[in-house]
């Protein structure tokens, strides 16, 4: 046989398995259009509309996510105090509601000057943040540790979440008749109440802070040779930092909300004991005041926890 022949039969072979190849593709597209339309054939959608985009002189405030210029953000604070004041001033002039109901805004600020002059804020004020500080103090103590594990380790959220879950729907106010029992009617039973109030929240939403943390970081720490505490310390819990400045800014409030109701138990001092003594004379001036000095201290814890986030988490939104 010559190299002639050998090479002819060779492209032949060659030529053969190209057709062959050409008729398996062309019956795998037949039997995809078979089954396109055995499956019916997606409908027709009509085009969006052309809208005209954003105009360029678009004001910020209307602006979907963006920021707005200081001395608006300014004006607008302001705005947030002087409008509810404004309809509290308009109506008292109407006469719509009486005075007993709702005081003046000069009736209220002359009960505040009493109670200042008399001495009897400052002491009930100290009494309640103390109550505050420790209750909150206790429960921040707890919760993070206990939200931290939660959110690292799969097996710390299957063991505690389930309990937690349920324990947090329990009104803390119901647990008084308990803890006055079981702990008397002193400052204890009272701490617990701010603690029983807040530490089950403050645990959920540090475990929540902490499962932000993308996997990705972890992974890559993991890669450049860090171990598990490592990790843990470096990575972990600086990211979730601001996410668990914010549960613990969150849950203050919700601190200041249960010690009126703790101080229902035999308290000799605080502001909502006073609150609740000025219900029964119907001094409604004397609530109000009551009720903006918690309003402002609130204000104040909040902005505090707010400035501590923006310098311990530069890097978060």
């Amino acid at each position: 046989m010559s190299a002639t022949d050998a090479s002819g039969r060779a492209a032949q072979r060659t030529d053969a398995a190209d057709e062959a190849e050409a008729r398996r593709l062309d019956d795998e597209q037949r039997l995809a259009e078979a089954q396109e339309e055995r499956r019916g054939t997606r409908p027709d959608w009509s085009p969006l509309p052309r809208r005209a985009g954003l105009k360029p002189n678009a004001s910020p405030l209307l602006s979907l996510r963006t920021p707005i210029p200081a001395r608006w953000r300014w004006a607008l604070a302001v705005a947030s105090f002087v409008i509810p004041l404004l309809v509290w001033v308009t109506l008292n002039a109407l006469g719509t509601i009486k005075p007993m109901f709702l005081p003046t805004p000069v009736a209220v600020f002359d009960a505040l000057l009493k109670m200042i002059e008399s001495g009897e804020l400052f002491g009930d004020l100290w009494a309640t943040t103390q109550r505050v500080l420790l209750g909150f103090g206790l429960a921040v103590l707890v919760s993070v540790p206990l939200g931290i594990v939660m959110g690292t380790f799969d097996a710390g959220l299957a063991l505690f979440e389930p309990v937690i879950a349920m324990l947090r729907y329990l009104p803390a106010s119901a647990f008084i008749p308990l803890l006055m029992i079981w702990l008397g009617l002193g400052e204890p039973s009272k701490v617990a109440v701010l603690f029983l109030g807040t530490v089950f929240f403050n645990t959920l939403m540090t475990a929540d802070a902490v499962r932000g943390v993308p996997r990705s970081l972890i992974d890559v720490s993991y890669t450049l040779g860090a171990r598990r505490g490592e990790v843990l310390r470096k990575v972990i819990v600086p990211h979730a930092l601001p996410g668990m400045i914010d549960a613990t800014r969150v849950n203050a409030a919700a601190a200041w909300n249960f010690v009126v109701v703790a101080e229902l138990i035999n308290a000799t001092a605080g502001l909502g004991l006073r609150i609740m003594r000025a219900q029964r004379f119907t001094q409604t001036d004397r609530i109000f005041a009551l009720l903006i000095v918690i309003g402002l201290l609130g204000l104040v814890i909040d902005i505090a926890l707010r400035l501590l986030r923006a310098r311990v988490g530069k890097w978060a939104a």
